[in-house]
């Protein structure tokens, strides 16, 4: 997995309530988590081209202000916004790969 700063800026995310409710019941993520994890710097890794052009799939990964280990996929919508598609905590060896970095 490699993980880099692809000087991606997210300020602006769109939310569906289904990725809520999913994110909230089944990985215990609430949306201020990942919206503090969006504005803390994390880092970005493109997972694969999107079917539309230019609407890649990426995978956020850092750390709350409260010491949770996140990582958040989204769809990379236009200029500097993001269409979450679904987050949890990491597991063990994500976590080890991102503090090394």
């Amino acid at each position: 997995m490699t993980q880099r700063n692809l000087g991606l800026k997210i300020t602006e995310i769109i939310w569906l309530p289904a990725v809520v409710d999913k994110i909230e019941s089944r990985h215990r993520v609430t949306t201020g988590e990942v919206e503090e994890l969006f504005g803390s710097r994390p880092r970005f890794r493109r997972i694969e081209a999107g079917e539309i052009a230019g609407e890649d799939l990426y995978a956020a990964l850092g750390r709350t202000e409260t010491g949770r280990f996140l990582i958040v996929f989204f769809i990379r919508k236009a200029s500097q916004v993001a269409l979450v598609i679904s987050g949890r905590e990491m597991t063990t060896k994500e976590k080890r790969a991102h503090a090394r970095k």
